[in-house]
Order: C-alpha cells, then sequence, then structure tokens
C-alpha cells in the first residue's frame, strides 16, 4: 500500500484511511511469523512480535503486527482487531494491532 498523508507514528486515523473496518476483513494465513529482535544489525533468539495477513475487498494483502501471540482462527476467517493502527514509512505504509479476534 501507498501513503496518501505524511504523519509520524501510529494512529488509528492512517488505519482508517486503507482499511474500511466494517467490511469483511479475511484471515490469510493460517501461521503466525515471529519477528526476532535485532541487535548490532544481527537477529537474536529474542520474540518481539508477530505478524500475520489479512485481505479486504479492494486492497492488496496487507500484514498487521501483534506484540502479544494471537489466537488465529481458521484459514479465511472473517476477522475483526483490536485497535488497529497504521503508520506510514518511507512510501510504505505498516499495521500493528493489540488482538484479533473471529466474526461470526
Amino acid at each position: 500500500m501507498r501513503p496518501q498523508y505524511r504523519k509520524s507514528g501510529y494512529s488509528n486515523q492512517t488505519a482508517e484511511q486503507y482499511v474500511d473496518l466494517q467490511a469483511p476483513i479475511h484471515l490469510l494465513s493460517n501461521e503466525l511469523e515471529p519477528q526476532q529482535k535485532f541487535e548490532d544489525g544481527r537477529p537474536t533468539s529474542e520474540i518481539v512480535a508477530y505478524k500475520t495477513w489479512f485481505g479486504q475487498k479492494g486492497l492488496p494483502p496487507f500484514q498487521v503486527k501483534f506484540l502479544e501471540k494471537p489466537d488465529l482462527p481458521e484459514y479465511l476467517s472473517l476477522v475483526s482487531f483490536d485497535n488497529l493502527q497504521a503508520c506510514e514509512v518511507s512510501y510504505n505504509v505498516y499495521f500493528k494491532a493489540d488482538g484479533l479476534k473471529e466474526v461470526k
């Protein structure tokens, strides 16, 4: 995704510019990707976050980072986020959320 506006830091408003939180969002992964801590340009064995992929009609797939390991529902499940936020950096958009839950 390409950023539309320049702001610093994560915010809910930036996330809402890219993702329609009222429209269905599908889980596109069946596992989490751990993100390791880096020190001196090298990865350590410490896991600091988890990432996974999501999709919404009209958008390219997007990745969301979670600081706490969420329980993933089944592949292609409809989901909603707890406190979805986005940040624009160097013409890229990065997302993070506090949690994830399946919409039934």
